[in-house]
Order: C-alpha cells, then structure tokens, then sequence
C-alpha cells in the first residue's frame, strides 16, 4: 500500500523542480528509501525534514537526478552550432562576445566539448565566446568545476583521439582539462523552475537544453522553455535533445532542420529586430 507521506513527498518534488512521480511513486520509493532509513524517518517525517532543513534538497537532487552524459554527445548538434550557428552570430555581432548557455550541464562535458570545439575552429579569439553551464545539481557542478575526469569514465567514450591529446593532460590517474578551456566555462548552480534567479545569467545567443525536458510533464515543459525564451535575444538559438520537441506547444521558437539534425530558433515579431546588448 503506498503510503499518504510519499504522495506528498512526491507533490512537493514536482513543486520544487519539476521533476514528476507522482504517477511513479514506487520508483520515487526505491530512489529514496535507503536516504529515508539513515535519518530513521517515515516518508512523512521526511517531507517535514526538508521543510525545516532546506540543505536535504540538495542531498534529494543528487539521489534524483541523472547525470549520465559525456563529451561530444550528439555530434551532429554541436557541429551544427560551431560550423554553421556560431559564424552567423560572429557576423552578426562586434560589440560583445557570444553568449552560450549549457543548462543542466551535469558534471561539465557539454559546456567543455563546446569550448573545445569552438577553439578548433581557429575563429574566435579568447573572450569572443563565452560560456555559461548550470546545474541543480550541486555535486555534478563541483565535479565540472574541477574539470577532473577519471580514466575508466564513460566520458571519453565517443570524444575524438585529437581533442583528447590537445585538451587534456594526465593527472592522478584520470585527464584534467587545460587550463585556457576551463577559463572559458563558468559555472552556477540554477534550478530551471526558478526564473527570478536567472539573474546571473545575463542574456545569451544560444542555450543547449538536452535530454531534460523528457523528464518533465507538458506543464512543466511550457514553463522551463518559457523561461529559456526570455533569456534569448531575438533570434537567439536552443538546442534540445532528439528525443525532445516543442514544436507543437507554439511557445515562439521555429524549428531549423539541418543535413543531419534539427533545433530552433526564437522567433521575432513583426516589428522586431534582431538586437544584440552590450556587456
């Protein structure tokens, strides 16, 4: 029988971050139930727990969250962004650098492998591209802030022999990043619901949103993108994962179909232009 604390339990998760089982909650009892027997509380009390101790979340988010990624995932995306988005804006742009936000970034090989691949393309200078990772995860951001990836990590799994000889040195029995790379990423901790703290954020051109929103329900989805709408300047671009679409919930983006994939981009009204800020 489920119990009556774990449906709230479930309720105030899908408050907090979106994060929705309220139709799953034998899932969400398996996750949690070994946190919940260390503190020696039934569900109820736990939810009481994370009332009075806000701190638990954070140990909450790291039992709840995936962070399974790695660097160059989804070639065909990030290719598509260095090759062909990234010198339209270069274009387009001269008073500032390009802004890119990699949202839910997980331990860092997202906002990395662009850093990465940007460099490659011998276009931009150090301080044209800057660029932004957040998390809600505390733990995983520590983890892309060290920039410190064990040996035996699935991490490497995909990422080309030449970047891994140029961006990458030997150190403890893993590959830390070099130091001109790391100085291109910085990191927040953000909650993708909490649009009144995107603040540190600033306006960016494009934002790297993938493989998150499967996990939200259409509600949650419409309000995540919305508040990614309003941090994009007119014409600015979002990349979500394959799996993910909204192109039918008409929230102001139009869809770009390249050779191998697709993302989009956010629409101007009639008498917008594109407008670019400076910082």
């Amino acid at each position: 029988m489920i119990e009556n604390g774990l449906v709230e339990l479930s309720r105030m998760i899908y408050q907090y971050c979106g994060l929705n089982y309220t139709d799953r909650l034998m899932t969400l009892r398996e996750k949690i139930s070994k946190r919940v027997k260390e503190l020696n509380l039934t569900y109820w009390e736990y939810g009481k727990y994370l009332k009075m101790s806000p701190l638990e979340w954070d140990h909450l988010i790291e039992i709840l969250t995936i962070n399974e990624t790695y660097f160059y995932r989804e070639e065909h995306q990030l290719n598509e962004c260095c090759s062909n988005v990234l010198p339209k804006l270069k274009e387009e742009i001269h008073t500032r650098p390009i802004r890119i936000w990699s949202a839910a970034c997980s331990t860092g090989e997202e906002p990395y492998t662009l850093a990465m691949l940007i460099q490659e393309t011998k276009k931009f200078p150090p301080g044209s591209v800057q660029i932004i990772g957040t998390d809600i995860n505390k733990k995983v951001l520590e983890k892309a802030k060290n920039a410190w990836y064990h040996n035996s990590s699935f991490a490497f799994r995909r990422i080309p022999k030449v970047l891994m000889k140029k961006y990458f040195v030997e150190q403890d029995g893993g590959y830390k990043i070099i130091k001109n790379i790391r100085d291109m990423v910085e990191f927040h901790h953000l909650n993708l619901l909490e649009a009144d703290r995107f603040a540190p954020i600033g306006e960016v051109d494009i934002i790297f949103c993938r493989n998150v929103l499967i996990y939200f329900d259409q509600e949650t989805t419409k309000k995540v993108i919305r508040n990614l709408y309003q941090k994009l300047t007119p014409g600015g671009y979002l990349f979500l994962g394959h799996a993910e679409s909204i192109t039918d919930l008409d929230l102001g983006f139009q869809k770009i179909d390249s050779d191998k994939t697709f993302y989009y981009r956010k629409e101007l009204k009639q008498h917008e232009e594109v407008r670019y800020i400076s910082r």
